[in-house]
């Protein structure tokens, strides 16, 4: 059980939620978010029934999207179930999933072999009988192709009807690229850590993976208090999506763990709250103190706030006030080893031998560590190598709760090449 002291922080910081929420709640949008950074598990109950019981529970009538998907007609096992991997094929997955957990669920049949059905009236009107709404994964900016007339950028029937719906109360969910979509400006389209720190972002959508793009127009533009990204830890994306948040102008990236959510509750609202279910958890990269500087050297940003959120724990982005699990407790640092060596800290593709959660890991010994108040890993690739700083606060702490992975509050984190980065101290 935690102390008095402890325990009287976790009430002051559920009573200032409680009354945030009241004073705001009259401005508050109907529908919800439950956004998963990819690789959403069949098992995963948790996520599949908050969908549902958002979605009306018994009543649930789930619509399941899966454009961003490759068309069965670009698919060579389009005509094996056992091997076939297309939008059709997706959606009949998911539908299925939805139905073992128990809500009705169908396919609306809108891909690259269908786009003429995005305005089709027909299937506007079967959008309209959904309380809820499922986006697969692929590649997001085949659903900017399909739902949002490309270029132009505006909606289609059918995505007007399911941004109705959002408005009166259904919930809009999706993993991968069908979190991705939900963005406001700025939407990522692609990239690797390395090359965004070392060449920047530019807009539009390369075929080069590597390359760090996106839309300035953005996604749906239904979660807009900070950029999103996924599959953060096994990709090590939070380089990449640092320095796009730092091109663009944005002070805030919600960083998605695989098989696990972002629950956003008002939507757009002062009264927003975030919070994480799942497996693993989120990466919130807070800019607004931070600064960027260019030089020589090359490009370097310091001073990014660094906080790691685990399954319960809740985020109010108007207030930047995290807020532990229910039941969790601080964690006292004890382990007065030597934060371990990190010589890849963002999992190169490039590497074979690289470790998933690469960044997390070592947050997460320099928290924990009695002892070490900085620590500098590095990025794999050597020209220029970049350094990754994180340092301690004042303010910095450990949330644990049984059988939850910690989460990690208030480190402070800078980027930049090898020879320009302050030694450590």
């Amino acid at each position: 059980m935690p102390g008095r002291p402890a325990r009287a922080i976790i009430v002051t910081i559920l009573l200032l939620l409680s009354s945030w929420t009241s004073a705001h709640a009259t401005t508050a949008a109907r529908g919800s978010l439950v956004l998963v950074g990819g690789a959403l598990a069949e098992d995963n109950d948790a996520v599949f029934d908050e969908v549902i019981a958002r979605a009306g529970g018994p009543r649930a009538r789930i619509g399941i999207i899966t454009a961003a998907s490759l068309p069965a007609s670009q698919d060579p096992d389009a005509d094996d179930p056992e091997k076939c991997s297309n939008s059709v094929c997706n959606g009949a997955y998911y539908a299925g999933l939805f139905t073992q957990h128990g809500a009705a669920a169908e396919w609306i049949p809108v891909d690259l072999d269908h786009v003429a059905a995005a305005e089709s009236d027909a299937v506007a009107a079967r959008v309209r009988g959904m309380s809820g709404f499922f986006f697969g994964g692929g590649d997001q900016y085949r659903y900017v192709t399909t739902l949002l007339r490309g270029d132009r950028h505006t909606d289609s029937l059918v995505l007007a009807a399911i941004r109705a719906k959002f408005r009166t109360g259904a919930v809009i969910s999706g993993s991968s690229a069908g979190a991705q979509i939900a963005s406001g400006p700025d939407m990522v389209t692609g990239g690797d850590s390395y090359e965004g720190l070392r060449d920047g972002s530019r807009p539009g959508y390369f075929e080069d993976p590597s390359v760090l793009g996106y839309l300035p127009a953005g996604g749906f533009g239904l979660l807009t208090s900070g950029l999103l990204d996924t599959h953060t830890g096994v990709d090590g994306r939070e380089g990449r999506s640092l320095r796009l948040a730092a091109d663009t102008g944005h002070d805030r990236v919600y960083a998605l763990d695989e098989n696990t959510a972002v629950v956003v509750d008002r939507p757009g609202s002062p009264a927003e709250t975030l919070r994480v279910l799942g497996e693993h958890g989120v990466t919130v990269l807070d800019l607004r103190r931070s600064h960027v500087t260019t030089g020589s050297c090359g490009w370097s940003v310091h001073d990014v706030r660094y906080d790691y959120l685990t399954d319960g724990a809740r985020y109010i982005p108007a207030a930047r006030l995290a807020v532990p699990p229910a039941g969790a407790r601080p964690a006292t640092p004890v382990d007065r080893s030597p934060v371990p060596e990190n010589d890849d800290v963002f999992h190169s593709p490039r590497n074979a031998a690289g470790t998933p959660y690469s960044l997390l890991r070592t947050a997460v010994a320099l928290a924990g560590s009695a002892v070490a108040r900085t620590t500098t890993a590095h990025t794999f690739e050597t020209a220029p190598r970049f350094d990754v700083r994180l340092r301690k606060t004042a303010a910095t702490r450990t949330w644990t709760k049984p059988a939850v992975p910690g989460s990690v509050l208030d480190l402070r984190l800078d980027v930049g090449p090898t020879a320009c980065t302050a030694p450590v101290r």
